[in-house]
């Protein structure tokens, strides 16, 4: 039997809390048989994504497979993710979410490698036979768990507030199973997180968590959320809302899922319905949604007469010299 592929993704110092926290975990899965990889993009030549749209065009025209145009290392990053069977994917807070780098890796993932784009590609290619290496890399459509770890110096929790909603970016637009997260708040209160034994031990269970995963006999057991806190949100398990101000109604911010807030006995719970769950972002069905609504109503170049012309009043505006 072949070995399962587990990849690692810090965005961390060299050598720092978040980079051995993913090692650790790592470990566990190299113990138990798996195929283990460990990726920095700090270390590599990632441009930021121009917005150039060339990668949604080339599929949504059926011209191209999703492939961005810019020369970078960011191809290495797509074949680890390609091989993988799972990624833990860790980052330090700065700011109280993520970082730069983080994000940047996180803008040329999607649109490019948008599930429901690619599928849709793919299976159109393939019902007017065009040769495979024509085509979306099949391997997207694996299934895959993923775990999100995020690292943060400062001792109240509310610093480290945006961090793992943020960190979904990356698992989302492949659809991969997020089945634990682990937020680290408090670090600077160890000289490294080497000398805190009780992270060290849930890194090795997280480690585990995905084990399990990737080992389970059946769907429902594959993508069970094995962190303990269950949070608000059924589908990504975080605990932040938005507040529409249309009644009780709610929504989470990374799933774009609606609920209702309810007082039960003095206390606030929020419940979503089914149908929201099953629309959710992190899900196939919400990245259809998305994709659906960008094929249909996203306007093509050439109905603003004279567009370029009107553009020249604004080319230098307020420039500060930069050289």
């Amino acid at each position: 039997m072949e070995k399962k592929k587990v990849l690692g993704i810090s965005f961390g110092k060299k050598m720092g809390n978040t980079d051995v926290m993913i090692k650790q975990a790592l470990l566990e899965c190299e113990e138990a048989g798996c195929d283990i990889k460990f990726i920095r993009p700090d270390d590599m030549n990632i441009h930021i994504c121009t917005g150039c749209t060339a990668c949604v065009v080339g599929m949504v025209s059926g011209r191209g497979k999703g492939e961005c145009v810019l020369k970078d290392d960011f191809h290495i990053i797509d074949e680890a993710i390609m091989e993988s069977d799972a990624i833990i994917i860790g980052s330090p807070v700065y700011e109280m979410g993520p970082t730069g780098n983080f994000r940047v890796v996180c803008d040329r993932i999607g649109p490019s490698h948008d599930l429901s784009f690619r599928k849709t590609t793919y299976d159109a290619g393939i019902e007017v036979g065009k040769d495979k290496s024509l085509l979306p890399d099949e391997r997207s459509f694996k299934k895959r768990v993923a775990a999100l770890v995020a690292v943060g110096g400062a001792m109240t929790e509310n610093w480290v507030t945006f961090a793992l909603p943020t960190m979904f970016a990356f698992p989302m637009s492949l659809g991969m199973d997020v089945i634990d997260t682990y937020k680290y708040y408090g670090a600077m209160a160890y000289e490294h997180v080497l000398g805190n034994d009780k992270v060290m031990n849930r890194m090795s269970s997280l480690g585990q968590n995905i084990l399990t995963a990737l080992n389970a006999k059946n769907e429902e057991e594959r993508t069970k959320w094995r962190e303990d806190h269950a949070g608000i949100c059924p589908v990504c398990h975080n605990d932040m809302l938005t507040v529409s101000h249309k009644g009780m109604e709610v929504e989470c911010p990374t799933c774009g899922i609606i609920g209702e807030l309810k007082a039960d006995n003095g206390e606030i719970n929020v419940y979503f319905l089914d149908e929201q769950i099953a629309r959710s972002r992190m899900t196939y069905a919400g990245k259809l949604e998305h994709s659906t609504e960008i094929r249909t109503c996203a306007v093509g170049p050439g109905q603003i007469p004279n567009l370029k012309e009107r553009k020249q009043k604004y080319l230098h505006v307020g420039e500060y010299p930069i050289d």
